[in-house]
């Protein structure tokens, strides 16, 4: 802690954070711009509320520690893309996840990718993808 003194943060800055962030998306196609507003969930929310089905707390588990093995043919990938589906539609904000499968636009891996990414690490992850 420095030595200036701390201020709470007013319930308007809160509540501005919670809208998420403008972020910029990697492309479906060359330069095409794909920016949205996202925002990080909490996985423990998102498991109290029962949006993370009990049969995919093993496979959150390992996704999130890194531990998933998708060489076996055993239904992962799977539950592993039924994960990141939950993921999108607890990360975006606008436009919603809803719209975007509404409109018959599916993201591509990247994007899948660099969600969960960003829903995990907040905006380290964008270091990662700005370096390719």
């Amino acid at each position: 802690m420095s030595e200036r003194a701390k201020e709470a943060t007013s319930l308007e800055a809160l509540a501005e954070y919670s809208r998420g962030a403008l972020v910029e998306l990697p492309p479906f196609a060359g330069n095409q711009p794909f920016v949205v507003r996202i925002k990080r969930p909490s996985m423990l929310v998102l498991l109290k509320r029962g949006q993370i089905p009990n049969e995919l707390l093993g496979t959150a588990n390992n996704l999130f520690s890194g531990g998933v093995d998708f060489t076996k043919d055993d239904g992962t990938l799977s539950r592993v893309l039924e994960l990141l589906d939950i993921m999108a539609e607890a990360c975006f904000v606008e436009p919603t996840y809803q719209q975007i499968k509404d409109s018959g636009i599916e993201l591509t891996d990247d994007q899948y990718m660099f969600i969960f990414d960003y829903s995990q690490k907040g905006v380290k992850a964008l270091d990662s993808f700005r370096k390719e």
